[in-house]
């Protein structure tokens, strides 16, 4: 371990000792079954990276209906909680607090894979038109959305409370709400593609709101302090258009100051969904933001342990996520603790797949034996 280093150090969250501040951040795989059932491979996978204090779930969709690929997770059957115990269980094992991220990805869907076989839900019927969707045949453009009724917004609310208690009776420790890469929140914030004229759109005050519904549903299930929340406050991906980024999220984690929550967890600039870009011309810098929050502050994004080091030396972060770096190095802590060499990140196995790309990739142990 560096001389000063504090990625060592630990930290409470929620009540919960996290032994280091490196962060496993969700990470969309596709490795559960056709139904949204985890699988013992997923297991392992989870057990390998668990010596990060703090292990997010990949992306795990509330309801069929929030789903828009093949083989991603859910937490709204009795059967999924039962599939899902085994791998809470492994990261456990080896000391990670865990927590599940729930996910509605809103218009980012396609009527080819929602369950009544019509375009997906969304805050107003605004098109992504800056994108296509990846459908199981290829990349074809996105739909017009249908626009939630009040009545439809709410039962949504109620899904991610059922998901919550989900998550709890599979054994999690708390919650990390997915309102980053212009999924279903992140569609209510933004006002390129929030129109609506009732207490749902116009003022921020009003597009926060079903933010802070669900919030206060999920609450209903577990402490605040068991709960965390994920923005991207600088993306336009999947057209996240906002014609004023720096005061809505300026608001936004002033809104959630006063919460007591787990974490905020900010994902940098220069990070678009999975990819890396240039930074967008309104990018905010994440110490800005996380300067607003009087609570733990995760950051993640393109970060290596040098540039992690110096985030948490300087106070921008409490912890540091380390998502590419983490999936091609299974015992990253112990790598960075001894200053071993890291494996390079492979490009196939990224989404979908059997262990090839995904549990395959040599820890220290293993490939010194």
């Amino acid at each position: 371990m560096k001389s000063g280093s504090q990625l060592f150090n630990g930290i409470d969250i929620g009540g919960q000792q996290l032994m280091n501040r490196i962060v496993l951040p969700p990470l969309t795989r596709s490795r559960a079954t056709d139904d949204g059932m985890p699988t013992p491979l997923m297991e392992e996978y989870y057990r390998q990276r668990a010596g990060a204090g703090l292990v997010i779930s990949e992306g795990t969709v509330i309801t069929p209906q929030a789903s828009a690929y093949a083989r991603v997770p859910g937490l709204y059957s009795a059967e999924q909680v039962a599939a899902w115990r085994p791998v809470v269980r492994a990261a456990h094992h080896e000391g990670a607090v865990v927590y599940a991220q729930l996910w509605h990805v809103g218009r980012q869907s396609h009527s080819s894979v929602q369950p009544d076989a019509l375009p997906p839900l969304a805050p107003s019927p605004v098109r992504i038109t800056g994108y296509q969707y990846r459908s199981a045949t290829g990349r074809i453009p996105y739909e017009t959305p249908r626009e939630l009724t009040v009545a439809e917004i709410a039962g949504i609310v109620e899904a991610y409370g059922t998901a919550a208690r989900n998550a709890i009776s599979a054994g999690f420790d708390g919650i990390e709400l997915h309102a980053a890469n212009g999924y279903l929140i992140d569609q209510f914030l933004n006002d390129g593609s929030n129109h609506r004229t009732d207490n749902y759109g116009g003022s921020i005050a009003n597009r926060t709101r079903f933010l802070h519904e669900v919030i206060q549903e999920i609450a209903r299930h577990l402490p605040m302090e068991r709960i965390g929340v994920r923005l991207s406050p600088s993306s336009d991906w999947m057209d996240a258009h906002d014609s004023d980024k720096l005061t809505l999220y300026s608001t936004v984690i002033r809104q959630l100051n006063g919460l007591n929550l787990a974490y905020l967890h900010l994902v940098e600039p220069e990070i678009a969904g999975s990819t890396t870009v240039d930074r967008p011309a309104d990018s905010i810098p994440t110490e800005k933001l996380a300067a607003l929050f009087d609570g733990v502050v995760i950051v993640t994004g393109g970060h290596d342990q040098a540039s992690a080091e110096r985030l948490l030396a300087d106070g921008t972060a409490d912890l540091v996520g380390f998502g590419r770096l983490f999936i091609a190095n299974p015992d990253l802590p112990h790598r960075f603790r001894t200053q071993a060499p890291l494996e390079p990140l492979r490009l196939s196995g990224i989404y979908g797949g059997g262990p090839e790309g995904y549990t395959d990739y040599p820890s220290l142990a293993t490939s010194n034996t």
